[in-house]
């Protein structure tokens, strides 16, 4: 069995980490064709969640980057990130 796409992964973990009231999570592959990766991998991530209340923007990247772990490395080649 194969795993799910890396989209559906995204989603699933940040989830599960964050309880989000709002998520998106876009491919943008096709923005960036011609690029490293042949413009696989690129996702745009808007999320909302308590978890991030207090926190600065460079401390929320990085307690996605956490939850995407394994996936930086493995499916995802760029990532945008809006947090609140």
């Amino acid at each position: 069995m194969s795993a799910p796409p890396v989209i559906e992964q995204i989603r699933d973990r940040l989830q599960a980490a964050f309880a989000p009231t709002e998520l998106e999570v876009l491919d943008e592959g096709h923005k960036h064709i011609g690029h490293a990766g042949e413009g696989k991998g690129h996702f745009h991530v808007r999320i909302v969640s308590a978890a991030f209340a207090g926190q600065l923007p460079i401390r929320r990247h990085r307690m996605i980057y956490a939850a995407l772990d394994g996936l930086m490395d493995h499916g995802i080649h760029a990532l945008s990130i809006e947090a609140k």
